[in-house]
């Protein structure tokens, strides 16, 4: 039986290929790799969170707009 998809537990490279087929434009290792230097959560195990990760970005866009 395949593995399944887990949005709480991607790798970097499944999560940057999970969200540009899904039509994010701008997200790339680069991106990716700055948005965890400034403060993005990730797992104790190196994979990501689709969900907390998302919640972080509505915060940090969120404090940027003020």
């Amino acid at each position: 039986m395949p593995n399944p998809t887990r949005l709480t537990a991607l790798s970097q490279a499944d999560f940057i290929r999970l969200l540009t087929q899904s039509g994010a434009r701008t997200l790339t290792a680069e991106t990716l790799r700055a948005d965890i230097e400034s403060g993005a959560p990730v797992n104790e195990d190196g994979t990501l969170n689709l969900i907390d990760y998302a919640a972080w970005l509505m915060k940090e866009t969120a404090e940027n707009a003020d």
